[in-house]
Parts: structure tokens; C-alpha cells; sequence
């Protein structure tokens, strides 16, 4: 398959056996992990989630007391700097072993796997092999920031945007231009030129940081609140809306 088309489950020449799910497993807080996935996490008799190369993994850590005791677990490691692929690759390759026995894998994902998640690059994969794989979504980090800022994406008839914070300058600038509510992610180290180009639009007054929302550690402020020198981690998200709020 393409990577550049649209993906489908549909399995090809090989076998069905197993299935794979990728479980949304919310923005953080344990309890946001919807029925369905947490059942499915139950009887699964394989648990697989990204981790970073010194082991921490978040996703790992938001369902840590919904996982049975006695599970396989596959830890996929993402280093930092390196091509994503051949990773994802033997992801696929050690998931599909355990498919092709006959075993439930649940694949977890921060967030919803649809949005920005990592779990479509396995779903891809295991789909042009022939195995069944499902999604199951989760709450998504927009909504899950939206909730704890008491700020409404959209109403009405509101065109709301999700901005990647790695977009150049002119294009953060054009985007942001020409829409009613928006929602920056993947802050981290761009968060400077984002601040910025918000300015220069003259929407700080108009806009709402938050960083791990629904943790222990959540921080959330006005934009214009934030001291000059502030950074942001990844996990970190401006809401804007030019009426300020969408009920207005």
C-alpha cells in the first residue's frame, strides 16, 4: 500500500488469525479511558505501547492500573533523531507473530489513534500483512484541554482549525489569519514562533495555554500571562477563538 492512500483494514492474502486494536486511551487521566477500550484491555492477551529509549512510556503509565498481571508486553522503543520506519517495521513484524498464533493485541495510544496517533503507522503495517486490526477511539487532547479550560472549540457556524506548532512562520501566520477557533499542538520548542505570530496577529488576549492536561502536573494560563522567556513541552496546546469564547 501507498502511504500516501487511505488506509483500510481489509485483509489481503494472508490469514486472518488474531486482532490487533489500537485502543485511544485518553490525554492522561486514568479514568478518561472509554468501556469499550478497557474491556478490550482486559482480555488482551498482548499488550504493546511506545516508549522512549530510557523506557518511560506514557501511554503505559495512563492504563498501569487497568492491565491484568501476567500480560506480554511489547515496549516500542522510539529513538529520538532516527527515522521512524524501520522501528515501526519490527513493531509490525513482532505484533504479527503474535497475531498470526492466534493472540488479542491491544496497541496503546495517548489520545485517540486517528489523531495524530502513533497507532496508525502499526495499523498500515499489520493491514497490508493481512491481519484484523481495529480502532477504538479515545478522547482526543483538543477535547480533553477544551474541558479543563472551560473554553468551546467551535459553535455555531465557527470553522475551527488544528495547527501543527512545526509549521513555518507564513504558514502558522496564513492559517491562523483566516479562521474563527483554532487549536495549536506540538508546541515544545516552537513555541516561541508561535507566541510570536500570535502576537502579531493580535490574538494573545484571545488565546489559552495549557500543558498536560488532566495530570497531576496540568498548568493552564492566559497566553499573555505566560513571562516572556516561558517554554513548553510537547505535550502542550493553545487554544484561540476570536470572539474570545465561542458562546459569544
Amino acid at each position: 500500500m501507498n502511504r500516501a492512500e487511505p488506509l483500510s483494514a481489509s485483509p489481503q492474502s494472508h490469514p486472518v488469525a488474531g486482532t490487533a486494536y489500537g485502543l485511544g486511551i485518553g490525554p492522561g487521566e486514568p479514568d478518561l479511558i472509554t468501556l469499550k477500550a478497557y474491556n478490550i484491555l482486559q482480555k488482551a492477551d498482548v499488550i504493546a505501547y511506545p516508549a522512549l529509549e530510557d523506557g518511560v512510556s506514557l501511554a503505559r503509565q495512563i492504563v498501569d492500573t487497568h492491565i491484568p498481571k501476567g500480560r506480554t508486553e511489547i515496549a516500542i522503543r522510539i529513538e529520538m533523531g532516527k527515522p521512524a520506519d524501520p522501528i515501526y517495521d519490527a513493531a509490525a513484524l513482532e505484533i504479527g507473530q503474535h497475531l498470526a498464533a492466534g493472540k488479542t493485541v491491544a496497541v496503546l495510544c495517548e489520545g485517540d489513534p486517528f489523531f495524530y496517533g502513533s497507532f496508525m503507522y502499526l495499523y498500515g503495517r499489520l493491514a497490508d500483512a493481512g491481519h484484523s486490526v481495529e480502532t477504538v477511539p479515545g478522547v482526543s487532547s483538543m477535547m480533553a484541554c477544551a474541558a479543563q479550560l472551560g473554553a468551546p472549540l467551535a459553535a455555531k457556524n465557527d470553522v475551527l482549525q488544528v495547527i501543527p506548532g512545526p509549521l513555518d512562520k507564513d504558514r502558522l501566520r496564513t492559517q491562523l489569519g483566516n479562521t474563527d477557533a483554532a487549536a495549536i499542538i506540538k508546541l515544545g520548542r516552537h513555541f516561541t514562533k508561535v507566541r510570536d505570530v500570535i502576537n502579531e496577529l493580535g490574538l494573545t488576549d484571545r488565546a489559552r495555554y495549557i500543558e498536560r492536561a488532566t495530570l497531576d502536573s496540568q498548568k493552564m494560563v492566559p497566553l499573555a500571562d505566560l513571562p516572556a522567556d516561558a517554554t513548553a513541552p510537547y505535550f502542550s496546546m493553545i487554544l484561540i477563538h476570536r470572539r474570545g469564547d465561542a458562546w459569544r
